[in-house]
């Protein structure tokens, strides 16, 4: 499946978006961390596709997990693929799941196949298209749900960031689907204050989850937005986040809808990319 640990090297290759790296995990046989210029993207296990390591997968695992009842399988498109992490979360804990992957980075598709190959049984379709050109495909009221983890430069592409983006979202969910979005913001958050804005107007639903110095505006960091058009599991979101490594602090309700600070809904004439994060981030 993978390389010993003693044998395991650093495989560097140039991709579309840039310089892609995996780096053997030294304590984990057979994990990989893949960086894109620089830029961690995703960490696999490919013994124990369950283990999550990077903060931000966790807390999208654990919307994932409280989707539906255990074991039960489910129909979700993830948006971005890095190396497949959540997709392979997915089947490992929903077994006979149908998942649809969409990577726009057609070489890195081929590479994360090639050296970290996903179960011939998963039952996971990658497509090499635009994210927003790959929504567009999936028929109405197929996803129980959908992940938007996309990111070019270490910024989400402005034209998922809109309203009529969102529309997309909900066109391709079932009634009760969730959406679930990795944003990445810093001081002073408007863009992370836009997409809760955005969002609310599409959804009546929502929460976030994040480290409490990101939400205080105190670091850049990432921060997981969830939507629905029926109740969240909020009791149960709040209880695992704050079991976390990196305690999670969730945000809803009124105390949420407060945070955005007036900021009004993005469409696709006004979106922007979100903000690159500082050096110091990655370092």
């Amino acid at each position: 499946m993978g390389k010993s640990r003693k044998s395991a090297e650093a495989v560097v290759e140039p991709v579309d978006g840039g310089l892609a790296e995996l780096i053997p995990d030294r304590e984990r046989a057979h994990a990989w961390t893949l960086l894109i210029d620089g830029a961690p993207q995703s960490h696999v296990d490919l013994d124990d596709p369950r283990h999550l390591s990077f903060e931000y997968q966790r807390r999208l695992g654990h919307v994932i997990d409280l989707l539906a009842p255990p074991n039960k399988p489910v129909h979700a498109v993830h948006l971005g693929g890095g190396a497949f992490t959540l997709a392979r979360y997915l089947a490992a804990t929903r077994p006979r799941s149908t998942q649809q992957v969409v990577e726009r980075d057609a070489a890195l598709v081929q590479l994360i196949r090639r050296k970290l190959p996903l179960e011939p049984a998963a039952r996971i379709r990658v497509r090499s298209v635009d994210a927003r050109e790959g929504l567009a495909k999936v028929p109405d009221g197929w996803a129980d749900l959908v992940i938007a983890d996309v990111f070019s430069g270490a910024r989400t592409p402005a034209h998922l960031t809109s309203t009529e983006f969102l529309d997309e979202v909900r066109r391709a969910l079932k009634p009760g689907g969730l959406y679930a979005a990795n944003l990445a913001d810093g001081p002073p958050l408007a863009h992370l204050r836009g997409q809760i804005a955005t969002a609310a107007a599409r959804f009546p639903e929502l929460a976030l989850v994040a480290d409490p110095t990101v939400l205080r505006g105190k670091r850049f960091g990432n921060a997981v937005l969830v939507a629905c058009d029926t109740p969240l599991p909020i009791a149960e979101l709040t209880r695992r986040a704050a079991s976390d490594p990196h305690p999670g602090r969730v945000e809803h309700g009124k105390a949420l809808l407060d945070f955005t600070g007036g900021a009004v809904p993005v469409t696709d004439a006004e979106a922007v990319a979100s903000p690159a994060p500082p050096a110091s981030v990655f370092r």
